[in-house]
């Protein structure tokens, strides 16, 4: 089977049979895919903190009620001292946003934050403190390894479904149920 050649704008879904603490039962969002590597967040694995919790961290008001119980998410290993805020592409205009698709995009720049805090912000949107990083041909090897699935991104799965739903909705879209495969892995 010939794996794809770019990810960008795809889900990977862990296998069961990944046991790196980082990313067993994870489904990424790949951001950006070519040949100097991938770079992906985390979509389904909520952090601890709660968004008002990192706004106050930043100096930033709490924002509007209604984010007390929206989660900060671990986007993966790399750089957890940094946020990144994934979007519908017309929420708004950011200082440092990079266009996906004309669909979505994920912005690092402060600014998002402050409109959010103010009710300025995109209606739906994750935050994420860190990223998954992946080298030149790195993923294409852990594709061929089976330790990923990838199927093409669902909106309503990142920005409208609870975060433990999210993993299991993504296999669903490739008639997967992640609970009967085995975790031991084979090459036929």
């Amino acid at each position: 089977m010939a794996l794809p050649t770019r990810l960008r704008n795809q889900f990977l879904l862990s296998m069961p049979h990944l046991d790196d603490p980082n990313f067993a039962q994870t489904l990424t969002y790949i951001c950006e895919h070519g040949d100097y590597g991938a770079l992906g967040l985390v979509i389904n694995r909520c952090s601890g903190l709660q968004l008002p919790d990192l706004l106050n961290h930043l100096d930033l008001p709490s924002g509007p009620a209604s984010l007390a119980q929206h989660p900060v998410y671990d986007g993966g290993p790399v750089h957890q001292d940094r946020g990144f805020v994934l979007h519908p592409q017309n929420a708004g205009t950011w200082l440092n946003t990079q266009e996906i698709t004309d669909e979505i995009g994920v912005t690092s720049s402060l600014d998002i934050l402050e409109a959010i805090a103010a009710g300025q912000g995109p209606d739906e949107f994750i935050v994420t403190l860190g990223y998954a990083g992946w080298g030149p041909g790195q993923l294409e090897e852990e594709l061929s390894n089976n330790l990923w699935l990838s199927c093409p991104f669902n909106f309503d799965i990142i920005f409208r479904m609870p975060a433990e739903e999210r993993l299991n909705a993504a296999a669903s879209m490739l008639g997967i149920n992640l609970n009967l495969l085995t975790a031991h892995a084979g090459h036929a």
